[in-house]
């Protein structure tokens, strides 16, 4: 049986979570759904170990927020399991809630596939649990990782006409370059600079497919390359073509159809 606690102000959510607990092929328990971090805390200060396996809580709440909830609960319990309700668009939040340790990153509207792991996972933790903390390196917590790949991916989506800086991007998002480095090429399969290529080489394709009076070069400056000769050299070693035969085959394409 998995313990969980639920802390948000928004009613839906916490029935809304209740309700796919219940439709999943694990034994929940909800403890508590509290709509505030302050009654939350109040209950779960009077609660051991052996009294919960999970909170989940949401961070912007009135009277006590989620980072005061989870610093208090961390406080009560070391090793309790906790993870986080928030928007996508609150990646400040996700920064300085990974940095307390949290176990995941759920986001709103909240993914009954996603919902599913974390429960798995502290189902799975619990089984094997022998009274010993979890070695320091395990890995990061997985939901945390996908939020910090996802951000990684939109932020290139959004700034790939600037010239690319490795340690800028890994400040935006609050961790370390060469770590940044090694989880997205683990999580995607491709290094960001290869990611940042497929992205440039996208957008300068639909350039040549919609703006055929652009001249090569100003395609190569709005897809971030400033180097003209490089930019040409590149696109036909992703495309097979050059950019000048790519808009050519592109009209003729068009004007046969």
């Amino acid at each position: 049986m998995i313990k969980v606690m639920i802390a948000d102000d928004e009613e839906v959510i916490r029935r809304g979570l209740e309700k796919i607990t219940t439709r999943m092929d694990l034994q929940v328990h909800v403890v508590g759904s509290y709509g505030n971090g302050l009654e939350a805390w109040n209950q779960l200060q009077a609660l051991t170990p052996g009294d919960i396996d999970l909170l989940i809580t949401d961070i912007k709440m009135p009277r006590m927020d989620g980072f005061m909830l989870i610093e208090a609960a961390r406080d009560h319990m070391e090793q309790l399991p906790i993870a986080v309700l928030s928007g996508f668009s609150e990646f400040d939040y996700a920064r300085r809630a990974m940095r307390f340790g949290v176990l995941d990153y759920l986001l709103k509207p909240i993914e009954k596939a996603q919902l599913y792991d974390l429960l798995k996972r502290v189902e799975e933790g619990k089984n094997r649990q022998t009274g010993i903390p979890e070695p320091e390196s395990q890995p990061h917590a997985e939901g945390g990782e996908h939020y910090v790949v996802e951000q990684t991916k939109a932020i290139l989506e959004r700034e790939y006409m600037h010239n690319f800086e490795l340690e800028r991007l890994a400040e935006t998002v609050g961790m370390n370059a060469s770590y940044i480095s090694r989880l997205f090429k683990y999580k995607t399969g491709q290094t960001i600079t290869d990611y940042l290529i497929g992205i440039r080489i996208a957008k300068a394709k639909e350039l040549l497919t919609t703006r055929p009076d652009l001249k090569n070069y100003e395609i190569a400056e709005k897809v971030g390359y400033s180097d003209p000769v490089y930019f040409n050299k590149l696109f036909k070693k992703v495309c097979g073509v050059t950019p000048k035969d790519y808009k050519c085959g592109c009209r003729t394409q068009k004007g046969s159809s």
